[in-house]
């Protein structure tokens, strides 16, 4: 029974039905299965024949992912948009990672150092903590959503390409990524502050957003690797 649901699991999940209608669609078939059996074992038979019955009455492989597989109601946005889930969702996400930590940034730099022409200078106390926030946010941004896309394509057993997709993009998006701050003008800021993506000016310029981007790459993929060897580990066993 364990082995013809974990199968019946694997089934569903690769022809792009949702984790979730996953769960309940085989909670609802073990409950259905609890019922047959009680009926086996009610008309005499014994527990193992009574199961063995009770298989047999509840249906095949076939029948019983046909059950899901080609609704569209069933079938996730993994599926259905596989462009905006692994493309247009992380970057509007990290977009507004990168918000939140020019809004940190700039309220620091009012109330906390008020007098200074940057907020990019040496720090003391509280503010160490404060725009350490920000500093996290954001560099950790592109990894924490580049394992976000990997935990969601394991989950839903989803080919690489789209995932490699969503990977790359968040990478160079958070390999170019600058943010400017200063008294000064600063074109198309907002009160001295502006974030660009510089894509370089200049060879080195290039090597270095690359190099950042590679480094996002390879902190976000290996979850993704990881969970991807698991399943599959625990599909062969």
């Amino acid at each position: 029974m364990e082995k013809l649901f974990n199968e019946l699991r694997e089934r569903l999940l690769r022809a792009g039905v949702a984790p979730r209608h996953v769960r309940r669609y085989l909670a609802e078939l073990a409950d259905h299965l609890d019922d047959l059996r009680a009926e086996e074992e009610r008309a005499g038979r014994s527990r193992g024949v009574a199961e063995s019955a009770a298989l047999i009455r509840l249906g095949g492989m076939d029948d019983l992912s046909k059950a899901m597989i080609g609704q569209r109601q069933f079938q996730s946005w993994c599926v259905r948009a596989p462009w905006a889930v692994f493309g247009l969702a992380p970057l509007l996400l990290l977009a507004g990672a990168y918000f939140v930590a020019c809004l940190i940034l700039w309220f620091g730099w009012k109330f906390l150092l008020p007098g200074t022409d940057t907020p990019f200078v040496r720090v003391n106390g509280f503010a160490i903590f404060y725009f350490g926030v920000g500093r996290w946010l954001y560099f950790g941004a592109p990894i924490l959503i580049g394992w976000g896309i990997g935990l969601i394509a394991a989950r839903q057993r989803f080919k690489a390409f789209w995932p490699t997709v969503g990977l790359v993009l968040i990478a160079l998006m958070g390999g170019t990524a600058q943010v400017h701050a200063g008294r000064t003008a600063v074109p198309g800021g907002v009160r001295y502050i502006s974030m660009g993506f510089n894509f370089g000016s200049s060879a080195q310029g290039i090597s270095n957003g690359l190099l950042h981007a590679l480094v996002i790459l390879s902190l976000a993929v290996p979850p993704y690797l990881i969970w991807r060897s698991q399943k599959a580990h625990s599909l062969s066993a």
